[in-house]
């Protein structure tokens, strides 16, 4: 799974999330043919990304290539179950993309466009957002 080999700090804070606005960069359609386009905030986490990717590759059966747009490098913790309240804060648990709202999750190359929806269709049901089928023209 996807994880950065070093960060500057163990345990970031949460951040601002839905209140930070639309994307301001990795909107379009860079790499590939078509894209899938994020429409909600949500905080996608390494195995969604993973899933996402498998669903990609067995739909795609070797033709093509897939482009990941987002890179989980920011940690969640998390505390035990039925722990006392104070004593600092939890260990980091899972590692999680911020997305915004227009920004490019993955990207697919090489393929017709009624190829690419059917797996694009496939990967966004493993994602917890609602997300936009685009292609390079748009």
């Amino acid at each position: 799974m996807l994880m950065p080999k070093r960060t500057k700090y163990r345990k970031p804070q949460r951040g601002r999330g839905k209140l930070d606005g639309n994307a301001k960069g990795g909107s379009r359609v860079s790499f590939g043919d078509y894209g899938m386009k994020a429409l909600d905030w949500a905080e996608i986490t390494a195995r969604q990304i993973e899933a996402a990717r498998v669903a990609l590759n067995r739909s795609l059966a070797k033709t093509g290539k897939i482009w990941i747009r987002i890179f989980p490098d920011k940690a969640l913790t998390k505390k035990p179950a039925e722990t006392r309240m104070g004593k600092g804060k939890g260990a980091p648990e899972v590692w999680v993309a911020p997305v915004q709202p227009g920004r490019i999750l993955f990207e697919i190359g090489g393929v017709n466009e009624t190829t690419a929806a059917k797996a694009m269709k496939l990967a966004s049901s493993k994602l917890p957002i609602a997300v936009k089928i685009v292609s390079k023209e748009q």
